[in-house]
């Protein structure tokens, strides 16, 4: 048990000396700006824009056909406009009522009732999200 200690330090080492690194490694001094520190890193990291273009492949009649009509569902057109997509969850009005008190010590006030939503915000329902009362 001993032996437990000692190795948890030694592992917590090794796992952020692993993360460490320095200042003019990850950004070199000099007068290059951000656009070509970013594409000096991407050249060595990253796939180059040639390669890019050759790992991609033309969409066949299905996948073209599936794209479109994912696009239609999320654009504005006369049907949906008057629909909503997310409507307003039900924010139920609470009544309370203040009885009948003195303010400041002599004043006396009547008592009266008060009206408050019951959430302090307005809430939407996401898109398929139910509503109304099962």
């Amino acid at each position: 048990m001993r032996w437990i200690k000692p190795s948890a330090f030694v592992l917590a080492l090794m796992v952020l000396s692993g993360c460490s690194t320095s200042k003019d490694k990850m950004l070199p001094p000099g007068d290059s700006t951000m656009l070509e520190l970013w594409n000096a890193g991407a050249s060595t990291t990253h796939a180059t824009n040639e390669g890019r273009t050759t790992l991609r492949r033309p969409l066949n009649g299905r996948e073209q056909a599936m794209s479109g009509a994912v696009a239609e569902s999320y654009s504005r057109t006369q049907e949906n406009e008057i629909q909503q997509v997310f409507p307003r969850l039900p924010n139920p009005d609470m009544v309370m009522y203040v009885y009948p008190h003195l303010a400041d010590g002599n004043t006396p006030v009547p008592g009266y009732s008060t009206v408050f939503p019951f959430y302090s915000q307005v809430q939407y329902a996401l898109p398929g999200e139910r509503t109304e009362d099962l």
